[in-house]
């Protein structure tokens, strides 16, 4: 692989995604990041990988309304050619979602409907629409959670739609090795962004009840989760396919 490529993130205007997208700029590639209501912070975004003298661009996609992928791909299409100059791009990491700790007695079919359509149902399709717009040779990075190997209170639906994921992926990195195309997940463990209303980064004891469950003893941060996805969309990533990573600081 070339050294500039273009990446495809989901949920790249803040928290995990903007990091991810900031290190793969740092490491010469383009991106295209979605946002789905706060197209300031996604603006934002844009500017900072410009800064770095790289390409980048914000499309609005709400991942959770299917009937939005298939226009979103055309504008995508379009703004490659218009915007990089070519027709195809190279990484897409699926990132965009939504938390909420909700107990098993409380959750409701609307609960399930919600984390099914955004974590599960529009990573399966968005990936569908997607592919045909991808170079062989290129990178699909599902974002899962640590939450999937050890029990975090409330997270029942979030963490069964992950496992879900985290199943998908082995499948398509059979079905995509004919266009040698990797597919992995990332499992963050407890990282401080604003994801479920900040629940961590603005939670004393809960920041500290994390740190004493892990060996490195604190919390993780958006530039633990960045680096890695960029090592995957690396050369010297091309190797790791269908595989689970998990990146807690070994929480156990």
């Amino acid at each position: 692989m070339s050294n500039s490529k273009i990446a495809l993130i989901t949920g790249g205007s803040r928290g995990l995604g903007r990091n991810m997208a900031q290190h793969l700029a740092l490491e010469g590639h383009d991106v295209i990041i979605t946002y789905n209501t706060n197209q300031t912070e996604a603006d934002a975004v844009v500017a900072e990988i410009e800064a770095k003298g790289r390409k980048a661009v914000a499309v609005k996609l709400d991942v959770g309304n299917t009937a939005t992928l298939a226009p979103f791909i055309a504008e995508v299409k379009e703004l490659l050619m218009a915007k990089f100059g070519c027709e195809r791009f190279d990484f897409l990491v699926n990132n965009a979602g939504m938390g909420a700790t909700i107990p098993f007695a409380n959750a409701t079919e609307h609960d399930v409907d919600r984390f099914y359509n955004v974590h599960y149902k529009g990573v399966f399709f968005l990936t569908q629409h997607a592919l045909p717009l991808m170079n062989d040779g290129g990178r699909i990075i599902n974002i899962s959670t640590g939450t999937t190997r050890f029990v975090n209170p409330g997270y029942h639906i979030y963490a069964s739609m992950k496992s879900a994921i985290e199943t998908l992926t082995k499948y398509l990195s059979k079905d995509l090795g004919p266009r040698k195309i990797t597919v992995n997940v990332v499992a963050p463990g407890a990282v401080e962004t604003d994801f479920n209303n900040a629940f961590i980064r603005s939670n004393e004891q809960v920041q500290k009840r994390i740190a004493e469950a892990t060996p490195l003893g604190r919390t993780g941060k958006p530039d633990d989760i960045g680096p890695v996805i960029a090592f995957l969309c690396s050369e010297g990533g091309g190797w790791v396919n269908g595989q689970r990573i998990e990146v807690s600081g070994g929480v156990n």
